[in-house]
């Protein structure tokens, strides 16, 4: 865990060196480190998390004050003011209007569990687990942040990709527009030709433009997940998606329940729930406690009706003993408490076990997408070459009158399609290759 913040610090230095480096500017450029240390420092979902684990740190660090004492003080003053009137058994009355009197008392008492059937060693150990539970739902937190921050950020490069291979798509429509108006201007074209061309131009032309108001979108959520002062048109991202093509199936299954925070966290609240049947169990052991109290008592008459009372009284002193409580019958709660807390113990172990088998499955599913995306993004990488190749001849033989428009759309079209499979393939093979580092819980380099 210690590593885990170690690399988020070293995140978050980056990013204050970045920041100091980089002059100002109307529009810089955002790296992927920057972005992951901001929204680490700012995110508001990791905030709440740490929130959360300090008030378990706070739990912990008072752990060891089940096994002292309590101590406790107490005092009182009381004044009163009586008329009594008395009959004694010989018929003497006696009586006596406004006696008052003054009673002060305090004392301070201790109270020393000595054997509870080991309730405080479950509980201090309850509190160790409880901040490693803290500690693991931070981690997740973190790692879920990083890998949204990750898709995001290179969802905004692959629409910059779309919006390059819409410029190519334009480039072409212009230079097609222009050579039809040529020919129809020498008499060898034909006018449809001309209007066709510009239609499909102003069409690439309004692809365009929803793609940069994609890209805008993408940018305000990149900003908003890192909850900066920084605004989605202040910064711009590199347009590359670099792709890490060696990860293993068996690289990413190895060690995953050692790595995974959500299996961690699972595998912690399996601890949790076996120190609170220690604790349900304690229930049915007598309890041992020391006791001792100092005791001081003045009370003081103004006047009294009985001779033989006394007018000042005043006492001290403590006492000691031990006090055994022994349960003998408590309507069963403290058996019902313990076959709650063995259920919520077989919950929690069945909770793991599906999530551990969810993961996995994930693991692997992600992995045989990771795998096809890599083998369709080879083939891509082939296909969008043939596909410059072939609008080229077509291009050139409609320039020579060998071709037909129709011809030289369908082959516009082909490498359009081809430039989308592609940059969705590298894309997809990004989101692969997160979603396992993420599976793995070692997203943090």
């Amino acid at each position: 865990m210690n590593n885990v913040f170690y690399r988020v610090r070293q995140l978050f230095l980056l990013l204050l060196v970045l920041t100091c480096a980089v002059p100002l500017r109307a529009q810089r450029l955002l790296t992927l480190e920057e972005a992951i240390a901001t929204a680490l420092l700012n995110n508001y979902q990791i905030q709440l998390s740490k929130n959360d684990s300090t008030i378990a740190a706070i739990d912990y660090s008072y752990r060891n004050m089940a096994f002292l004492p309590t101590v406790n003080g107490n005092a009182g003053l009381s004044n009163t003011n009586n008329n009594q009137k008395q009959t004694l058994a010989d018929g003497t009355q006696r009586k006596s209007n406004n006696i008052r009197s003054n009673n002060l008392q305090a004392n301070v008492s201790l109270n020393w569990v000595l054997f509870d059937g080991l309730r405080m060693f479950a509980t201090r150990d309850k509190a160790a687990s409880l901040l490693e539970a803290g500690e693991y739902t931070i981690r997740e937190q973190i790692v879920n942040t990083i890998a949204a921050v990750i898709n995001n950020y290179y969802a905004i490069a692959r629409g910059k990709q779309q919006i390059e291979a819409t410029d190519v798509q334009i480039k072409l429509n212009q230079e097609r527009a222009k050579l039809a108006q040529n020919k129809l201007d020498i008499g060898t074209g034909a006018k449809p030709d001309v209007l066709q061309s510009k239609v499909d131009l102003n069409s690439q032309r309004s692809l365009r433009m929803q793609q940069e108001v994609q890209v805008a979108q993408l940018k305000e959520q990149l900003a908003q997940a890192m909850n900066s002062q920084i605004k989605g048109a202040a910064f711009d991202i590199p347009d590359t998606i670099p792709l890490n093509y060696d990860l293993s199936l068996g690289n990413i299954l190895d060690g995953i329940d050692q790595h995974n925070p959500t299996l961690l966290l699972a595998k912690t609240r399996i601890q949790v729930a076996q120190y609170t049947v220690k604790e349900s169990r304690a229930g049915l052991y007598p309890t041992l406690s020391f006791n001792s109290m100092y005791n001081f008592t003045r009370t003081e008459n103004k006047k009294v009706i009985n001779p033989f009372s006394t007018l000042f009284n005043q006492s001290h002193g403590y006492n000691y003993g031990l006090t055994a409580s022994i349960p003998i019958f408590n309507q069963l709660s403290a058996r019902r408490d313990i076959r709650q807390s063995q259920w919520s113990l077989k919950m929690e172990e069945l909770n793991y076990d599906n999530q551990r088998s969810l993961i996995n499955l994930n693991a692997l599913n992600s992995y045989k997408n990771y795998d096809q995306q890599k083998r369709a993004l080879k083939l891509e990488e082939e296909n969008i070459e043939l596909a410059k190749e072939n609008v080229d001849i077509v291009f050139q033989t409609y320039k020579l009158g060998m071709a037909t428009l129709v011809q030289l759309r369908e082959a516009q079209l082909s490498l359009a399609q081809a430039y989308d499979r592609l940059i969705e393939a590298r894309y997809n093979t990004k989101l692969s290759e997160t979603e396992l580092m993420r599976l793995k819980g070692d997203i943090i380099k």
